[in-house]
């Protein structure tokens, strides 16, 4: 996975922060009654104090002198805001901890909570993946329940929906990367999805981490099963495209790769760029604007047909064009190319996979050799077997008839093998054989 570079914003930080010191005087009105004076004083201090460390001060001071305060909970949001107000990460989680104790469904302590649980996950070493994750656990654990937070009777819906908007997204982005890192592709792409639909589409054009998400979510289809190479294509070019210039050769290779892969080539690839730039998901129209690579079965039709009308009779036809067919076409188109062949003697040269006595089986097509290990796509029968056996590996070239075959896997029998070279050593080129990734 790819580090988060767009520096991330913690937003709803701030805007947590804000938000607890503007409900405090309300709460003050409504709670000051049932104090006593030297308590409604001491809650006072913490709730009108503007410096965040003579507001931490106040309040730390309060909770001790006060344990069991019917304000408690209130002072502790003032006691969050001011640690969040002054960046000191370490005692912000501290006291959201302690308010959800008190106060389980207090959203901006939850939302807190996650951002920093979060920021934890991002910064813990790649190497430490158990810190990494048990971060990221906590912080979808902690939005997860955010997310299913009511409001309280004391908040307005107006001033509800205001941090709802604010908060949703970075739950469900703590969600996601918890996902994602442990291989739930499906849960990502849920998550980020949602996350995307939470924001203004305009906050996704700018460095952040809602650009960063949405690479992540172009990430989750890649990593899918079976890989979603369409919706790769989209999310990681955009992101491409409106990251900084410093930064596009960082999420590019994969948006190219992905395009490669589900189209079959670079062709069209500016329309792409064009559509994912200018829309956060992909229109309607997307789909169906970006043709999809011919697949095995389809370049084998297309080879098959150009062998026909070059020669009816399938004579001509190349080794390697007969193998391809064989292996991906038809049963028919399959059967028509061997029938060619059927009973004639040619040579044949491939890669040694192994020898017994008389068996010998070679890897010939450049499928088969390129495999790790190489894989036999001929057996054949020798008319005696050889006094020095060639070795696993070598190259080797055998004169032999074409007897039968068997389609998936590919495998070509021939008898009356005689060995025509010595083996050698396998030269370190590309072979001439026809492979699928080049159709």
């Amino acid at each position: 996975m790819k580090k988060a570079i767009l520096a991330p914003v913690l937003a709803a930080t701030c805007v947590l922060a804000a938000y607890a010191v503007a409900q405090a005087p309300q709460a003050a009105a409504q709670q000051g009654p049932q104090l006593s004076q030297e308590e409604y004083t001491a809650y006072n201090a913490v709730i009108t104090a503007t410096d965040p460390a003579a507001k931490a001060t106040a309040a730390e001071a309060f909770l001790t002198k006060y344990p069991q305060s019917t304000v408690k909970s209130t002072v502790l949001e003032q006691l969050l805001a001011a640690y969040a107000q002054a960046n000191n990460a370490p005692k912000a989680l501290d006291a959201a901890d302690r308010l959800l104790q008190v106060d389980p469904n207090n959203i901006r302590a939850l939302a807190l909570e996650t951002s920093l649980l979060k920021t934890q996950g991002d910064n813990a070493p790649v190497t430490d993946t158990a810190a990494k994750q048990a971060a990221y656990d906590k912080a979808a654990d902690a939005a997860s329940r955010g997310l299913k937070a009511t409001k309280p009777a004391a908040v307005s819906d107006t001033d509800w929906a205001a941090i709802q908007k604010q908060v949703t997204p970075y739950f469900y982005s703590a969600i996601g990367i918890d996902a994602l890192t442990k291989k739930d592709s499906a849960g990502a792409i849920a998550a980020y999805t949602s996350e995307l639909k939470a924001v203004d589409p305009a906050q996704t054009t700018q460095p952040g981490p809602f650009l960063q998400d949405t690479f992540f979510l172009g990430q989750a289809y890649y990593t899918a099963t079976p890989p979603d190479y369409l919706n790769c294509t989209y999310f990681t070019t955009r992101t491409a495209m409106l990251a900084p210039d410093q930064f596009k050769s960082q999420f590019q290779p994969l948006a190219t790769y992905c395009y490669k892969k589900f189209h079959g080539g670079e062709d069209g690839y500016d329309a792409v760029k064009t559509t994912a730039q200018a829309n956060l998901f992909p229109p309607d129209t997307f789909a169906a604007s970006v043709k999809p690579a011919p697949t095995p079965a389809d370049q084998a039709t297309t080879v098959y047909e150009a062998d026909k009308k070059d020669d009816p009779g399938l004579a001509k036809a190349a080794l390697a064009d007969r193998e391809f067919v064989m292996s991906y076409g038809t049963q028919e188109q399959g059967d028509a190319e061997f029938a060619a062949i059927k009973d004639k003697e040619v040579k044949v040269e491939g890669k040694v996979v192994s020898i017994a006595d008389t068996t010998l089986t070679l890897a010939v097509s450049d499928d088969a050799k390129q495999a790790n290990p190489a894989t036999a796509d001929f057996s054949i029968t020798l008319k005696e077997a050889p006094k020095t056996p060639p070795t696993v590996g070598a190259e080797l070239a055998v004169v032999a008839t074409f007897a039968s075959y068997t389609q998936k896997p590919l495998m070509i029998t021939m008898t009356g093998g005689e060995i025509s070279e010595k083996a050698k050593t396998p030269a370190k080129t590309t072979t001439t054989h026809r492979s699928t990734t080049r159709r």
